[in-house]
């Protein structure tokens, strides 16, 4: 599902590679997104945590957190190695919206807070989701994974959730 929205031609164009990870599925988890400003090269490295969540429900968070992150309306490519975010955003969506939020074996969606939030968070932009084969050659997908694996152990450690932001 892509969203769109008028007056494309003064959109800039954000990538976002994001990875969540949880240490116990559901226990401490975190989140990394790598930023890159299209245009410019600008990157920003945004990682938190939380105390308990599943690898889903980080991923979602990751998404909701890039999206967040952008200061105006943005065309954005959002790279995830969760089959659940991409399929779920790519295909799922418009069947759960059509279904109230169930799935098509009438059972609740799971996470549906954090679905309708992402929803809510895209409005302004134009979002695309691929999908990317995780911990392959992909240096952004490798960081993503790397700053979600270290939030969630120090999270673990010390209870902090942060978030915590820098740039490239």
């Amino acid at each position: 599902m892509t969203t769109y929205r008028a007056n494309l031609k003064h959109y800039q164009t954000v990538e976002a590679w994001i990875d969540g990870a949880s240490k116990g599925n559901p226990g401490p988890g975190g989140y990394g997104i790598v930023l890159r400003h299209k245009k410019t090269g600008t990157t920003r490295y945004l990682t938190g945590a939380q105390p308990k969540a599943t690898n889903n429900q980080m991923e979602l968070v990751a998404a909701i957190r890039a999206l967040q992150a952008l200061k105006m309306p943005c065309m954005v490519v959002l790279y995830t190695d969760s089959q659940y975010l991409a399929r779920g955003w790519n295909e799922q969506l418009p069947i759960w919206r059509e279904n109230g939020w169930q799935t098509t074996a009438k059972k609740p969606v799971k996470n549906i807070d954090l679905w309708q939030q992402l929803i809510e968070v895209a409005r302004s932009h134009v979002v695309t989701i691929k999908w990317v084969q995780g911990h392959a050659d992909c240096i952004e997908n490798l960081k993503a994974d790397e700053l979600a694996s270290g939030a969630a152990r120090h999270c673990a450690t010390t209870g902090s959730t942060g978030p915590w932001s820098q740039a490239a």
